[in-house]
């Protein structure tokens, strides 16, 4: 990888289509190994890039959904303490536990046998092999606490549990934050990212988008809903459709047979694309074939 049009080429070829803005985003991301946050409205295709950007690499997705309360058992490693029990309970059984001392004890039961690792230790102590692309979703959802401590991690790729010592990445993760922009990400951790908004397609990149990743639909089909959910973006809806709406309702009318936007068909299958009652309620007062036609 040695210029942006490689990234671009390489995300097109593992089925993501990035325009130049994100292309040049991810590829000084990969060359200076330094964490992607993206932001944008849900459904623009931010947890697809780290998705595509694992499939490319060969690298192991490591996924950390964040949400309001998750805290470090939750994120980084925590003990698994049945285990640890029925470990301790066998070894008075069979007078081991009498041949140890404490230290000895405690040094069986506190090991790497009955660590769990969850995400952010996975991706640091990956061991061999390519390096992992940890995708680090919606860190918008999660508490201030938490987000200072993720700061903490990826300003030197390593975590400290008292018990086993320092796990430090020999090859440091490549790391994708999201966020929908529920409230705002803090400056710290923005100055730790490189940052890219993303934006909704426009309309012919939307129409490749649907016909890369839908089968057997017409193109005259693909270029009317890409068109349709266009204007359904500026209607003011709660929640407006994303690219995975705009996929997942062509292929929905292509199931259906339609082969262009009929308006009956269009009705019956909204709930491919607007998932909310009251958006649909407002879609069908302004008029399916007026918007559609608009």
């Amino acid at each position: 990888m040695e210029t942006v049009q490689d990234v671009q080429t390489a995300l097109a070829d593992n089925g993501y289509l990035a325009d130049v803005g994100l292309s040049t985003a991810i590829f000084l991301a990969l060359s200076l190994q330094r964490p992607l946050l993206l932001e944008g409205e849900p459904g623009v295709g931010k947890t697809e890039v780290a998705k595509t950007l694992a499939a490319w690499t060969g690298g192991e997705l490591i996924r950390l959904q964040c949400y309001d309360g998750i805290d470090v058992s939750q994120a980084v490693y925590e003990w698994d303490y049945s285990r640890q029990l029925l470990h301790l309970r066998a070894a008075e059984a069979s007078g081991h536990a009498r041949e140890l001392d404490t230290d000895q004890l405690e040094g069986e039961l506190y090991s790497e046998t009955f660590l769990v690792r969850r995400p952010l230790l996975a991706a640091i102590a990956h061991g061999d092999g390519p390096p992992p692309v940890l995708l680090i979703d919606e860190v918008d959802r999660a508490d201030d606490e938490f987000e200072a401590y993720l700061l903490e991690v990826l300003s030197d790729y390593s975590v400290t549990i008292p018990e086993l010592g320092t796990y430090r990445a020999d090859q440091p993760p490549i790391v994708v934050v999201t966020s929908n922009r529920t409230r705002d990400v803090h400056d710290a951790l923005k100055r730790r990212c490189l940052y890219h908004w993303v934006e909704h397609p426009d309309f012919e990149r939307e129409v490749e988008i649907i016909r890369l990743r839908t089968t057997g639909v017409p193109d005259k089909l693909i270029e009317e809903v890409a068109k349709a959910v266009a204007n359904l973006r500026e209607v003011g809806l709660y929640k407006p459709p994303g690219v995975a709406e705009s996929i997942d309702w062509a292929q929905a009318l292509g199931r259906l047979g339609a082969e262009t936007l009929d308006p009956d068909l269009a009705d019956a299958s909204l709930g491919a694309v607007l998932k909310y009652r009251e958006d649909q309620r407002r879609v069908r007062e302004k008029g399916l074939r007026d918007l559609f036609l608009a």
